[in-house]
C-alpha cells in the first residue's frame, strides 16, 4: 500500500540520518520528495537512489536558519510539484555543553538551526498549505525536548523549543480552519551520523555508546527507520485526527 501517494514532501536534512530515510520511505509510499541540505553531495545522492528506484525527487540546497533559504525552497517546491502537502522539519545539529560551558555564540547558533529553522519552515509550510486543502506539518524534536540533561543545555532548550511551538501552531492551525495538522517526534538515541559523530567525541567513546545505549530499556540503540516510520504515520492520511501530538520513539528511555 503506497501510503502517501500523490502528495509532495519536503524534508529538511535529508542528505543524512533521520533526514534521508523519511525522504526513501516516503518516496517509496508514492510521494514526491524535495530533499534540501547544507550538505549538497550527500543530498543529491539521495535524490537520485529516489529516481533510480522509480520515485520523483528533486534536491536543493538549503540553510534552514535562513529565511532567504526557505522563501527560494517554498518557491521550488512549488514550482516543481505545484503544492506541498507534507513538510519534514528535520534539519538539525547538536552541541554538548552546560550551562556553564556554553557560550553565547554557540547556544545562538544551534537555536539558528534547530528552533528558528522550525518557525521558519512551518510557518513556510502554513502559508503554502493554508488555500491547497491542508496538509501534514512534522518537526523532530528529541526525548531531549521532555527531559533534562546535565550536559545538553542549549540542545535541551532548542527541543523542548521546539515541543511547544509545535502545540501553538497545532492550535492555530485547527482553530483557523486549515486542515493543517501540526505534530512532534521524539526520537530517543538513534544510530545516525549525529549520534555517531556525539560519542566518537567523548573521551572514552565504546564506554559512551554503552552507557547510552543501557538508557533504553529495550537494550539497543535505534535505527534511522523507526523513526521514518513515525514520520510516514503522521504524513498520511492515518493520522488525521492527530495534531499537537508527542510521537515518542525512545525504546522506552522516557517510560523509566
Amino acid at each position: 500500500m503506497r501510503r502517501v501517494e500523490n502528495k509532495v514532501a519536503l524534508v529538511t536534512g535529508g542528505g543524512l540520518g533521520l533526514g534521508r530515510a523519511c525522504a526513501v520511505l516516503l518516496a517509496r509510499e508514492g510521494a514526491k520528495v524535495m530533499i534540501t541540505d547544507v550538505k549538497e553531495r550527500e543530498g543529491r545522492v539521495v535524490a537520485e537512489e529516489i529516481v533510480e528506484a522509480g520515485g520523483e525527487a528533486m534536491f536543493m540546497r538549503q540553510d534552514v536558519s535562513s529565511e532567504t533559504d526557505w522563501d527560494a525552497v517554498s518557491a521550488a517546491t512549488l514550482r516543481r510539484f505545484g503544492r506541498l502537502n507534507i513538510l519534514v522539519n528535520n534539519a538539525g545539529v547538536a552541541l554538548g555543553g552546560s550551562v556553564e560551558t556554553t557560550t553565547l555564540e554557540q547556544w545562538r547558533a544551534l537555536m539558528a538551526v534547530n528552533l528558528d529553522g522550525v518557525f521558519m519552515g512551518t510557518r513556510s509550510a502554513v502559508a503554502a498549505m493554508k488555500d491547497t486543502g491542508g496538509g501534514s506539518i512534522i518537526n523532530l524534536s528529541s526525548i531531549e525536548g521532555l527531559i533534562g540533561d546535565a550536559d545538553l543545555a542549549a540542545y535541551n532548550a532548542s527541543k523542548g523549543g521546539v515541543r511547544i511551538f509545535t502545540k501553538s501552531a497545532a492550535l492555530h492551525c485547527a482553530k483557523a480552519g486549515y486542515k493543517i495538522r501540526v505534530n512532534s517526534v521524539h526520537p530517543g538515541y538513534i544510530w545516525t551520523p549525529m549520534v555517531e559523530n556525539y560519542l566518537a567525541a567523548q573521551p572514552d567513546p565504546e564506554a559512551a555508546k554503552a552507557f547510552v545505549t543501557g538508557l533504553h530499556p529495550v537494550g539497543h540503540l535505534g535505527e534511522a527507520d523507526d523513526i521514518a516510520y513515525g514520520v510516514l504515520y503522521l504524513a498520511s492520511d492515518e493520522s488525521k485526527f492527530v495534531t499537537g501530538a508527542e510521537l515518542v520513539i525512545d525504546g522506552g528511555y522516557t517510560a523509566q
